[in-house]
């Protein structure tokens, strides 16, 4: 691994995620992202795909950090910001928007104005995997990635999980990086909250996919009252 490809070398956000997006380190990612984005979706034929690794977005100096499980195919895969141009990314941006952490309740493409303040977007893995399922040697081989990540975000105070895959992830990176953790890891569930050392704070929450969005097992009111939490800590 050379120097610029080994993400603790990189001392900076804009360093990191100029390294990260030429990343080409799991095979089966790497076909199906570019694979989707040669193809296109129909109601995106005229659009540009991204077609490569999605970086973390956002505030430098965040207090939370959202992390969700990875870029969807024709959502970030396709506008090259996280949670940008699918239905988890529309309820996302919103609920952040009602909490305080956004200057707009949309976000369909890099380019749109959205501005996060004091909030950083990001997932456990950069590319759009096949079936919305990375594998775990594919999660294993992008944490290197998240750990980084968490490092420059010197300032982040709360850490929202969107879903078991985001939490497990986060747990392990964070373990990782030297953080002290409570044992055993509490069970994953919507709406808890989990005291970390050093005044820092775990939430998880349902992910704010169709298959939740659409069944009622996680309602706007829900997500907005996840991030109100949020916003309580982060202030505190």
């Amino acid at each position: 691994m050379t120097p610029a490809a080994d993400p603790s070398r990189h001392a900076t956000l804009p360093s990191l995620t100029a390294a990260l997006v030429e990343c080409r380190r799991c095979p089966r990612l790497v076909a199906w992202r570019e694979q989707v984005a040669g193809e296109k979706r129909r109601a995106f034929r005229d659009e540009e795909y991204w077609g490569r690794p999605v970086p973390g977005f956002g505030d430098p100096d965040a207090r939370l950090v959202v992390v969700g499980l990875a870029p969807a195919a024709h959502g970030a895969n396709r506008t090259g910001r996280m949670f940008t141009g699918d239905r988890s990314g529309e309820w996302l941006y919103r609920a952040l928007y009602r909490a305080g952490f956004a200057n707009q309740p949309e976000s369909t493409g890099r380019s749109d104005g959205l501005v996060l303040a004091e909030a950083w977007v990001t997932a456990a893995v950069r590319c759009a995997p096949p079936a919305n399922k990375p594998t775990p040697a594919e999660r294993d081989t992008c944490a290197a990635w998240l750990r980084a990540e968490l490092a420059l975000l010197t300032r982040a105070r709360v850490f929202l999980c969107l879903g078991g895959f985001a939490y497990q992830s986060l747990w392990r990176a964070l373990i990782a990086a030297g953080h002290e953790m409570p044992r055993p890891r509490p069970a994953f569930g919507h709406d808890r909250e989990v005291a970390l050392f050093g005044g820092r704070t775990l939430l998880l929450s349902f992910h704010p996919s169709q298959q939740n969005t659409f069944t009622g097992r996680l309602t706007e009111e829900m997500l907005d009252a996840v991030l109100r939490r949020a916003a309580a800590l982060a202030a505190g």
